[in-house]
């Protein structure tokens, strides 16, 4: 078997999936996104892909995977670790298709019966928030999560602080101390606030703290972490273990949010999570995309001793869906799923769906700014 073409899609909201076809007629998909650089992903998949898997067998994954990240002499990012990881996807459903088998069977087996899956809420009042909370938990999530989304100036003030209590405050009389909250902060924060944040909102008792502060400013979370009990949690935007592995060794992180879309993969991700695991760090995948890298993420989960909880927006109004069937997805009144059985990532595309809803309008962010026109975290 030898694969022979590929396709690209790019879809709303803000994905970008992947057609990896072989000559034994077996399809691999994968989600190889850079959210807002969707195009520029495209490029790099295609430039790898043609350079080093199309001719080629599927199979030797791990080889590939290193041909990828090491040949190129430049290396990580962004761009380049999105690109390897939406084929790495691809390469692991072919592999499990070809084999009659989950990739999870393929990673070590089964570490769980089922996984708990999470749905985001928000609001712009203290009543939204409660009612968006309600409602979430009415459908049968016992975790949710959300950004206090205010544009923080550096040092702000006791009004700040004030709002985002009862913001929180109001999500949590809303579903009461049995329901899972999580706080997103997008690393708006400065260290000076978010040290006074994680203080002001631990009597809320949110599951963790997420991204308190950008990647570059990692080296701030120990101090922060001391004025806190609340556990700390961050990865959505490190892109390989060798980004972890000075916050592991601080100690300082609780749980690592690697995205399989965006951290090398399946292969890639795997790796961080057993590193996380020597740490005692728990795992809880990053995904805010389709149906394929959240499809990629459950089979990470299921052969993963550390995985709490897994992110997911296909459960979400208005979210589209590309699967033929959902059912892979349906959860049980605890907000849990069963681990897939099919083989793959265990779904099946609506492809005739996919290239219905293809486009060239790109997503991009939004630029947020603060009150004095200075442009801060999105």
């Amino acid at each position: 078997m030898r694969v022979t073409d590929y396709e690209l899609f790019e879809v709303p909201p803000r994905s970008l999936l992947l057609k990896v076809e072989t000559s034994d007629g077996i399809v691999g998909w994968g989600e190889p996104v850079v959210e807002g650089r969707a195009q520029t992903a495209a490029a790099a998949v295609e430039k790898l892909l043609e350079t080093y898997i199309v001719g080629e067998d599927p199979f030797p994954i791990e080889d590939h995977w290193s041909k990828m990240y090491r040949s190129g002499f430049y290396r990580g990012g962004p761009i380049l670790m999105s690109a390897l990881s939406g084929i790495d996807h691809a390469l692991w459903d072919i592999k499990g298709k070809a084999l009659g088998v989950p990739v999870y069977e393929l990673l070590g087996g089964k570490a769980r019966e089922r996984i708990r899956l999470y749905a985001h809420f928000s609001g712009s009042t203290p009543d939204e928030m409660a009612e968006a909370a309600r409602e979430r938990v009415e459908s049968g999530f016992t975790a949710i999560k959300n950004g206090p989304r205010v544009n923080w100036e550096h040092l702000d003030n006791r009004v700040s602080l004030d709002f985002v209590r009862e913001m929180v405050g109001a999500a949590r009389t809303a579903v009461g101390d049995e329901v899972d909250i999580m706080l997103d902060f997008h690393g708006r924060p400065s260290k000076q606030m978010a040290k006074r944040l994680v203080s002001e909102l631990e009597e809320f008792d949110p599951l963790f703290y997420e991204e308190l502060v950008v990647p570059e400013k990692n080296h701030l979370l120990p101090e922060i972490a001391q004025h806190t009990t609340i556990p700390i949690a961050t990865g959505e935007r490190m892109f390989s273990r060798w980004e972890y592995r000075s916050l592991l060794e601080d100690g300082v992180i609780d749980v690592v949010q690697p995205d399989v879309a965006h951290a090398g993969g399946i292969t890639e991700t795997r790796k961080i999570a057993t590193m996380a695991e020597t740490y005692d760090a728990a795992v809880a995948p990053h995904s805010p995309l389709s149906a394929v890298a959240l499809a990629a993420c459950v089979q990470l989960c299921a052969c993963t001793p550390n995985a709490i909880i897994q992110e997911q927006i296909v459960h979400q109004e208005g979210t589209p869906n590309y699967l033929s069937d959902m059912t892979v997805f349906d959860y049980d009144e605890g907000g849990y799923i069963d681990l897939p059985e099919e083989p793959g990532l265990g779904i099946d595309m609506d492809e005739d769906f996919v290239r219905e809803m293809a486009t060239e309008d790109a997503w991009d962010a939004p630029v947020m700014r603060r009150d004095d026109g200075s442009v801060t975290e999105w």
